[in-house]
């Protein structure tokens, strides 16, 4: 189990160092606003979501076609409401 100071540091770092600068602007913006209001098991959905590759991200947050799962929850919907 990861004590939950060191998953925000993880999940910080992964959201802003992806590879596709548009990602890294979403993601870092997202996480800089919701990550120290969720809970551990939130932040856990969300690692999960940043473990995917950015292209699966992009396809799902555009409403594209995508083939992996995100699974909907508290995080996922408020990843895709997310507008920078």
């Amino acid at each position: 189990m990861i004590e939950k100071v060191s998953l925000k540091k993880k999940i910080k770092y992964r959201s802003e160092y992806r590879g596709i600068k548009e990602m890294d602007l979403l993601l870092g913006k997202f996480v800089k606003k919701y990550v120290d209001n969720l809970s551990y098991e939130e932040l856990l959905d969300l690692y999960e979501i940043l473990e995917l590759d950015d292209d699966e991200i992009f396809k799902w947050y555009s409403n594209l076609k995508h083939n992996k799962k995100i699974k909907k929850n508290k995080v996922s919907e408020l990843l895709k409401n997310f507008k920078i």
